[in-house]
């Protein structure tokens, strides 16, 4: 490596950097976002590889019940639209003003694979012939929902200003809590209770089609929440006046706003309950996961809550992604195997 190189690699910068020139991928220097990277390709998948015959057969059945017809409803109306909130903060906010290219490259990456998620409730919804409008309208007509998302898009809407920075102090720490909104709290709190939810459902052998989309989907958000930790971890510590007392007090309250939101869903999704799941047990849950996000980025447990769902420890805890990692869900197909 020349000098100039050397330079170059030292002068790179997660966000502000002035130096270099944004498109310059290589010499890399934060090699962890480009194994995120390679491992958002290697789990390349699309929903039409997933089968939906015995979905179609089982929801025209009686095999499940109101409550369970319920849960299934109310997370598909969620996801429907979470997917594009993510995706629209990606490409029109976070990638804007992170100015590192292998970041760059990865956040190219994970709006095509939110992409994907759209299109895989829009596979569902059309496969199980129900009512679109329905479905994707519930943003606005279930309360549960609408309070979710309405606290994403207040954390982008700064952002999204054409006046706005992060040269300032204040820009930069608002970019911040916008990656902690949409990577610790909307992709690694609001969504792995809707994964427990419908991978419940599959353990039973119900909307196993529904199930295997939500493991792929799963798989594709571990990435997702891995990358957004390593580059809020790497901005603090390129930033560390950001990291003040004052801001990690209003991550906490965030986060807590965010568990009370999480659980008037589940209380949404579960009025009554259904085999195996209760709202009263999602509490814990949510805030279990809540503690995980919060030691992840440097900050104390907050709840000390137990996980009231050990059988899905090796499907969703972050403790335990290696495992899930290996035991894929499907195989698949390589370049190397391609005949032209």
């Amino acid at each position: 490596m020349s000098n100039k190189q050397r330079i170059q690699v030292r002068d790179k910068r997660l966000i502000n950097c002035k130096a270099v020139d944004v498109n310059q991928l290589m010499p890399l220097k934060y090699k962890w976002a480009w194994e995120h990277y390679l491992n958002g390709c290697a789990n390349h998948w699309m929903p039409s590889e997933v089968a939906m015959a015995k979905d179609i057969e089982m929801w025209k059945s009686s095999k499940l019940s109101e409550s369970e017809r319920h849960l299934i409803m109310r997370n598909l109306g969620f996801f429907s639209t979470a997917e594009s909130l993510v995706a629209n903060n990606i490409t029109l906010a976070i990638f804007k003003h992170v100015t590192n290219p292998e970041c760059r490259q990865y956040l190219l990456r994970q709006a095509f694979e939110e992409a994907i998620h759209t299109h895989t409730f829009h596979y569902i919804v059309e496969s199980l012939n129900l009512d679109e409008g329905e479905i994707f309208n519930m943003y606005n007509e279930i309360p549960a929902i609408h309070e979710k998302d309405k606290f994403e898009m207040e954390l982008t809407e700064d952002v999204l200003k054409t006046t706005f920075s992060t040269d300032s102090f204040e820009g930069a720490q608002k970019f911040l809590e916008n990656l902690i909104g949409f990577y610790i709290i909307m992709e690694g709190i609001f969504f792995y209770s809707g994964f427990a939810m419908i991978l419940s459902l599959h353990r039973q052998n119900k909307m196993t089609g529904i199930g295997e989309q939500f493991q792929y989907i799963l798989r594709d958000e571990t990435i997702h929440l891995n990358f957004g930790i390593d580059l809020i971890n790497g901005i603090k510590e390129e930033n560390k006046d950001l990291w003040s007392t004052d801001f990690q007090q209003r991550t906490l309250a965030l986060i807590q706003e965010a568990v009370e939101l999480e659980i008037c869903y589940a209380q949404d999704c579960l009025p009554k309950g259904i085999l195996g799941l209760s709202a009263p047990m999602f509490r814990e849950y949510t805030q279990y996961i809540a503690d995980r996000r919060l030691e992840r980025i440097g900050l104390s447990a907050h709840y000390h809550s137990k996980n009231p769902f050990p059988w899905m420890s090796e499907t969703i805890d972050l403790g335990k992604e290696k495992n899930f990692f290996e035991t894929r869900v499907t195989e698949y197909q390589s370049s190397a195997s391609l005949t032209w």
